[in-house]
């Protein structure tokens, strides 16, 4: 092993950043890695390695860790890092580069792998991209690279290095720079117009950096907090501040138009959350971020407090009287029982009570209509209890991330269709090889199912998707996985508890056909 190299460099600055398992796959020109310290986690696909980096981060809220090779590895990966990108997810993703001593400037010359700007894939999605040349070059972005990925905004940093550069022997770093924290501004500006007001808590992803000052401040003023699909879990499910819904439900709609502020904190004022800004909002706003967005919400302030979220919160509960709670309790409970009572929605109720009770995990979902159900629906007992891709909405991030997620070391449930665990299947080999305790659930309805109910909804025909789909439980035997199959959801229950409690890896598949929740864009304006 060769620690010192600079692909161990690279490493050891990951795991410092954060980092626990960094996950890649082997290619001709970053085999460094492997001879490098604590060799990454082998997956199946460079895609995988990024949703499993991207797991870890929003399951830790530290940072995410990828290698992958040249060329085709690294395009392998670029779907999964416009995921991180668009969930704000700190991730560094490593690719190598063909060999310096090949390159030529302006030319492509047919070397294996090569590419005329490999980088350039990266820059339309990536915080940063850095592209040092030599060990020197390596040594001074590395730090910086980790750092940026972790400061506010954060979001995912691409970095590339020539193979005949990641084993040379590492270069030393330069001296870490301490952020320099400044006094948080807009504090009374943002307290004027909240004091005396019925003030409705919106909780973005960044919340979740905050969760306990976020509570406070939502008790403090009496305010419900509502959440983007990013921020769940920052005021649990059950807390008498949490509403438990999303604003797409017309009760919650109903009652955050009824509020006179709408305090937003950490974020995802976005098309997907607010219905493309189309959702009905009290007459003014007060957003308290971290940092200053790379992009503006749409919707104007009427004043704005930005440093890091404890202590804005904390300054902004010091500056304001306590309220009394105004707004109805029991809405979560109301809405779920309309939901539970409607025929065409009660299986995805029995759903979610199975799924509810299958213990303390962390749920991963993917974009399937079983997804959208529990990412907006299921109760979220802790912060960073809940990875949903509804960013870039990449279909195939559920089994992959949940890897990541099961490292940080808690039991996991991935809740996928059939046509999203497809795009992922040889990742049950990496389920297998690291016995991560990953239950997967897979709601099997033959196809793509949000697409079939698009065209269904349009009155188009169905085209494209019905598909022949595995046996997934002797596919799951033939990786030596565990595997149970459920005749209905009204079975679910039991057979997600025990395996959950079983802490290996297994496989519930159920045959169900469910209709969107209201969360999915066709069904916004109903």
């Amino acid at each position: 092993m060769d620690d010192s190299s600079v692909a161990g460099q690279i490493l050891d600055v990951a795991r410092r950043g954060g980092a626990g398992p960094v996950f890649g796959l082997p290619g001709v020109h970053n085999l460094a890695f492997w001879n490098a310290g604590a060799a990454p986690v082998v997956v199946r696909h460079e895609q995988a390695a990024v949703y499993a980096a991207d797991g870890w981060a929003r399951t830790t809220g530290r940072l995410g860790a990828a290698v992958v090779t040249t060329g085709p590895g690294a395009a392998n990966a670029v779907a999964a890092f416009g995921e991180a990108a668009a969930a704000h997810s700190p991730v560094l993703l490593v690719a190598s580069e063909i060999p310096q001593a090949l390159r030529r400037e302006g030319r492509v010359r047919g070397v294996l792998h090569e590419s005329r700007d490999q980088a350039a894939l990266f820059a339309p999605l990536a915080k940063a991209v850095f592209t040092p040349r030599t060990p020197a070059e390596v040594a001074d972005v590395v730090q910086d690279a980790v750092a940026t990925a972790l400061r506010h905004p954060r979001g995912p940093v691409y970095v590339d290095v020539p193979a005949d550069v990641l084993g040379q022997p590492a270069a030393p770093l330069p001296p870490a720079v301490a952020p320099v924290v400044d006094t948080p501004p807009g504090l009374e500006e943002a307290a004027a117009v909240l004091a005396g007001r019925r003030v409705v808590v919106w909780a973005g992803g960044d919340a979740l950096d905050a969760p306990d000052a976020l509570a406070a401040l939502a008790g403090h003023l009496g305010a419900p907090v509502v959440t983007s699909f990013r921020g769940r879990g920052a005021v649990p499910t059950g807390h008498p501040s949490a509403l438990g819904l999303p604003p797409h439900e017309p009760e919650a709609a109903a009652l955050v138009a009824s509020a006179d502020v709408l305090l937003a904190v950490g974020g995802d004022l976005d098309g997907m959350n607010t219905r493309n800004w189309t959702m009905p909002r009290p007459p003014r706003l007060v957003v308290v971020d971290a940092a200053v967005p790379a992009d503006p919400p749409e919707w104007t302030a009427d004043a704005t407090a930005t440093g890091p979220l404890g202590p804005v919160l904390d300054g902004l509960r010091a500056l304001l009287p306590p309220a009394p709670a105004w707004a109805p309790t029991g809405l979560r409970g109301t809405v779920l029982d309309r939901l539970r009572a409607d025929p065409a929605t009660a299986d995805a109720l029995t759903l979610l009570d199975a799924v509810e009770g299958a213990g303390d995990v962390v749920l991963v979902c993917d974009m399937a209509v079983a997804g959208y159900w529990v990412g907006g629906y299921a109760a979220v007992r802790a912060p960073r209890r809940l990875a949903y891709p509804v960013g870039w909405g990449t279909l195939g991030f559920g089994l992959p991330a949940a890897l990541g997620a099961a490292a940080a070391g808690r039991p996991v449930l991935a809740v996928c269709g059939d046509g999203g665990l497809v795009m992922a299947l040889g990742e049950l080999a990496t389920l297998v090889q690291e016995r991560l305790p990953v239950t997967v659930l897979v709601v099997d309805d033959g196809g793509y199912g949000m697409l079939r109910y698009d065209q269904q909804r349009a009155g188009h025909p169905e085209r494209g998707v019905d598909l022949v789909t595995p046996d997934f439980t002797a596919l799951a035997a033939a990786f030596g996985l565990a595997a149970t199959d459920v005749a209905s959801v009204d079975g679910l229950a039991p057979a997600l508890a025990t395996a959950v409690a079983s802490g290996a890896p297994h496989l519930v598949r159920v045959p169900a056909r469910l209709t969107p929740p209201r969360t999915t864009s066709p069904r916004w304006n109903e």
